[in-house]
């Protein structure tokens, strides 16, 4: 009984240790990664400043947030928490860890080489247990023995805890070991016809992995020691200077002045003069209308030289903002569609699987003798079973196979939808922009965010069919060599897999700001094209052909020495990956023809092997050249999303309502506006204009004449004071429907390139022929319309430049008689016109006002 109970002593202890081993490597990798990932998450919320309330986009589809963080002047990256010695001995402590498991790896294969017996019955070896927990835990410690070296502020709480839990199971380990060796134990054997041979005393082989355990378990727990210690002296440190700082509060709160300059928005500079602080404008005030523009330095939407590195979590929540506008959520058969792809997609996976498995299933059947039931050697026959299997399965196999092609055409509407949902959407934005953002605005910089949408687009849908599968094939990769062949394949696939994302991800993130760089480049070469074409005239004016030829020649060495640098990057990426992957396919392949050797395995199963692991490749050499076209259409879409972060300054107020009629009757009192704070424009203007009355507005260039226009017309806001149409609040409307009573005549006329009709036609497009007739003839163009070749349906050229200004001038004059509004607004609309056809005009102008009320600067 007592030796019953002994035995089953010895076999529970014997339980554990190898379910230790087992889970030891994968469960710090575990929480390495998925406790990571969750701290990021946690640290990225908590790490903002401000947070602006939530904007919608065209739609009503959400923005992006936009925070702040502080910046450290000196570093992107933090300091850290540890002083440079204590982060060197955590270095030093887990150099030592990790030379502990090369150490033991070492002794295991030197001992499985010399323990043999002289006519080779058997040989000495470790157990499969050991095996995985001694090869998964020397590279994991090797990843935490880098981490501590690249990022000053490691270690962190995801260290300390993975290291507590390291303690833990270090100590059942070494606590088992040391029961088990010291007494008869049984030790694993191959070769021979037994599998275990049973061994009285613990050898010097035994001694070293004791001792290199030992010496694991007292370091991992001195480092928790210091770890935990510095934290507490951290945070004492921290309590003692709150406590400062509140003794400090306290006795300022006694002597500060009652004038303090930096409570009232004002801070005291080196040379001791007083200027604005953060907390107020430059007179002490602040505005309770931010709806107002501010013309600075980000209206113009210009493209930064360097974007800030963000976290993985600000990333994906940025372009989170993409998903609504790309999702057919109103159209259910798009959405069975995007079902039977993520059926097809499932499908290509388990063939992935069946391939290799069928193709060491023939080979097999190719190998093997066949016998009779007398012993007699009988002729092989053809597997036609498993060929034709075998066959079924390639064609299917693949982004070119069947599954995959018809995965591809499947989602031709499902990509269609969400390019035209994303790109209509980005133009409805641009247009929802209020008048300081295209005042500042580059257009060529503008319309080249606009064409990212095809970028994201991609982006979006690469991740979906290609990212997200080739991740599922690696855990299913992993899975299968546990089950197919036993975990040490299963620990080498992770080894390499681990390691060459890890090396992908680190050395493309090193070369982002070089991407960055490119694509800078390339914007800007598209930008000074663009630029350049648009003012084609003004080129000629002052004869700047050459200096334009030579700014694009400059443009395009910029970029081509940005693509350069990023060319090169990629070919030492795609050496050190393929480095990595044929170091663990060596090992694997050498393992496996070992065990074939040695009749553990047949030649079918290394068949497969090699087969599973070259289909393995695919992926992860995807996953390679993939994340460098992930980086750059991430790259290229982030314009876009900037734009979309650009919001409207005019905007309607929350309880607005829609003018359906209105008399004209216009009213300013006591408005101020500035474009800039310390240049107002308009000061305590106070008038009124009744309805059917035409009022002229005279004074000196810049003195405000056309952004009285702008108010009305809600492109601003005022900053102080009100206007009223109708005795109303113009803000109490909604700025569209107050627009369909105004019309504009601008002093700049801008036509889009098409027939004078289709410009005539633009203001009202239910007009009809006989209308548009009427409406040229009041701005005495109809004869000159008609004396024309092509009549109303000449072309008027890029912007109408085909037109001379006074016919231009008269267009727009007739284009918006065409609106039919009741308000006018004329911006020295007769500047560019003869004296004769100025006469006509304002001759007409008591007819044209009959009814409307009409503004005029003149």
């Amino acid at each position: 009984m007592a030796a019953f109970i002994v035995e089953s002593n010895a076999n529970l202890v014997k339980s554990i240790v190898i379910a230790t081993q087992y889970l030891y490597p994968g469960l710090l990798l575990l929480i390495l990664l998925l406790v990571g990932a969750l701290y990021s998450i946690y640290t990225a919320r908590n790490n903002n400043d401000v947070i602006v309330p939530t904007v919608t986009g065209p739609g009503g589809r959400p923005l992006p947030v936009t925070k702040k963080r502080h910046i450290n002047s000196e570093s992107e990256e933090p300091e850290g928490r540890f002083s440079p010695a204590i982060r060197a001995l955590f270095q030093w402590i887990y150099a030592t860890v990790t030379l502990t498991f090369v150490g033991q790896g070492a002794a295991i294969a030197t001992r499985a080489l010399v323990e043999k017996s002289a006519d080779d019955d058997y040989a000495w070896w470790c157990g499969e247990a050991k095996a995985v927990y001694t090869l998964g835990s020397a590279f994991l410690y090797l990843y935490v023995f880098i981490a501590l070296f690249e990022h000053k502020h490691q270690p962190g709480p995801v260290y300390i805890l993975m290291w507590l839990v390291a303690l833990c199971m270090e100590v059942i380990i070494v606590t088992c070991d040391a029961i088990i060796l010291s007494q008869p134990h049984e030790v694993v054997v191959h070769l021979g016809p037994t599998k275990y041979m049973i061994v009285d005393t613990m050898d010097q082989w035994d001694i070293l992995d004791l001792s290199l355990s030992g010496t694991r378990v007292c370091l991992v727990a001195g480092s928790v020691v210091v770890w935990v210690v510095c934290a507490l002296m951290e945070r004492r440190a921290e309590r003692e200077k709150c406590k400062r700082e509140q003794e400090y509060h306290s006795e300022a709160d006694e002597n500060t002045p009652l004038l303090n300059p930096e409570l009232n928005g004002y801070h005291t500079n080196t040379n001791g003069h007083v200027s604005p602080g953060v907390n107020g404008l430059c007179d002490g005030t602040t505005n309770s209308d931010s709806s107002f523009a501010m013309v600075d330095e980000d209206a113009g939407f210009y493209r930064p030289e360097k974007l800030p590195h963000t976290t993985w979590l600000e990333y994906l929540s940025g372009y989170s903002v993409f998903f609504p506008y790309m999702w057919p959520a109103k159209k259910l058969r798009l959405q069975f569609v995007v079902v039977l792809c993520f059926i097809l997609l499932a499908l290509q996976r388990w063939v992935n699987i069946m391939v290799p498995y069928q193709i060491g299933l023939v080979t097999n059947e190719l190998t093997e003798s066949h016998k009779s039931d007398s012993g007699e050697k009988l002729p092989m026959q053809m597997p036609w079973a498993s060929l034709g299997l075998l066959i079924l399965y390639k064609l299917l196999q693949g982004p070119s196979g069947l599954l995959g092609s018809w995965r591809s055409m499947l989602w031709i509407p499902v990509s269609q939808h969400a390019y035209r949902a994303l790109t209509t959407s980005a133009f409805e934005h641009v247009h929802s922009l209020s008048l300081d953002f295209h005042l500042g605005k580059r257009t060529g910089e503008v319309l080249s965010a606009l064409n990212k949408g095809a970028s994201v687009n991609s982006f979006l849908e690469q991740v979906t069919f290609q990212v997200f599968p080739m991740i599922v094939d690696l855990f299913v990769a992993v899975s299968y060599f546990y089950f197919r062949f036993d975990a040490i394949y299963a620990v080498i696939v992770c080894i390499v897999t681990f390691y060459y994302l890890l090396l992908t991800i680190r050395l493309a993130s090193k070369t982002a700001d070089q991407r960055r760089a490119m694509s800078n480049a390339d914007r800007e070469e598209e930008a000074v094209k663009n630029d350049s074409i648009i003012s084609y005239e003004t080129v000629k004016y002052f004869n700047a052909e050459e200096f334009e030829f030579r700014r694009y020649r400059n443009a395009i060495k910029n970029f081509q020495k940005a693509e350069a640098q990023v060319t090169w990057s990629i070919s030492s990426m795609n050496m050190y990956q393929s480095l990595v992957f044929m170091t663990g396919m060596l090992a694997a392949v050498m393992f496996g023809a070992y065990q074939v050797t040695q009749k553990q395995r047949e030649v079918g199963d290394f068949v497969a092997l090699i087969t599973y692991l070259g289909q393995l490749q695919g992926p992860l050499n995807f996953f390679g050249t993939f994340y460098r076209t992930v980086q750059q259409a991430m790259i290229s879409g982030e314009r876009l999303l900037e734009l979309f972060k650009q919001r409207p300054t005019v905007v309607d107020g929350p309880n607005v309502t829609t003018m359906t009629s209105c008399n004209g009757r216009v009213e300013f009192s006591k408005v101020k506006f500035a474009y800039d704070q310390r240049k107002p424009a308009l000061r305590n203007l106070t008038f009124e204009c009744r309805p059917g009355t035409t009022t002229a507005l005279v004074g000196e260039s810049g003195g405000g004449k056309s952004t009285l226009f702008r108010l009305l017309y809600r492109y601003f806001n005022c900053q102080d004071g009100t206007i009223k149409v109708d005795h109303q609040d113009i803000k109490k409307f909604s700025i569209d429907s107050i627009r369909r009573f105004i019309g504009v005549v601008p002093q700049d006329t801008i036509l889009f390139n098409d027939t004078l009709m289709y410009n005539l036609k633009y203001a009202n497009q239910n007009a009809s022929d006989e209308d548009v007739f009427a409406a040229c003839q009041a701005a005495s163009i109809h004869d000159k319309i008609m004396s024309f070749p092509d009549k109303y349906y000449t072309k008027v050229g890029e912007r109408g430049l085909r037109l001379s200004g006074g016919e231009k001038q008269r267009v727009a004059i007739a284009r918006t008689l065409l609106k039919n509004p009741k308000i006018i607004m004329l911006d020295e609309a007769t500047s560019a016109l003869d004296s004769h056809t100025e006469q006509q005009i304002q001759s007409r102008l008591a007819t044209i006002g009959r009814g409307r009320t009409m503004l005029i600067i003149a």
